[in-house]
């Protein structure tokens, strides 16, 4: 089961937009709509990409009213995924894509740009 769930991790941090996302939500949680917006990509490619994050034990979700946030999973659902999101915080800070993406992220509001 271990190499599984190794390999599940490494699948879900081996494509830039995962890494993208996961680096937006070291500072806040988001909704598809709002990650959409900062990547430049469609709301179900987000979904996709949480999905398979979320199988790995990297994101969670919850309900916020109207909402569904999307935020790093602290539970160990995954011995692995914990690990790599410690070190994932100390990498890609310096990132061009990372900077731009986490300023953009400041100013994105889900009341202006999502639609139920």
């Amino acid at each position: 089961m271990s190499m599984r769930q190794l390999i599940s991790v490494f699948k879900a941090v081996a494509d830039e937009n995962r890494l993208r996302i996961l680096k937006m939500l070291e500072k806040r949680r988001m909704c598809v709509c709002e990650l959409a917006a900062v990547l430049g990509i469609t709301r179900p490619s987000v979904s996709r990409h949480l999905s398979l994050m979320k199988s790995a034990g990297l994101v969670k979700n919850r309900r916020n009213g109207q909402w569904i946030e999307y935020e790093l999973c602290e539970e160990n659902i995954n011995r692995y995924a914990p690990v790599i999101q410690s070190l994932l915080k100390e990498w890609l800070n310096e990132s061009p894509i990372i900077k731009d993406d986490l300023k953009k992220a400041k100013s994105v509001r889900r009341e202006k740009i999502c639609k139920s």
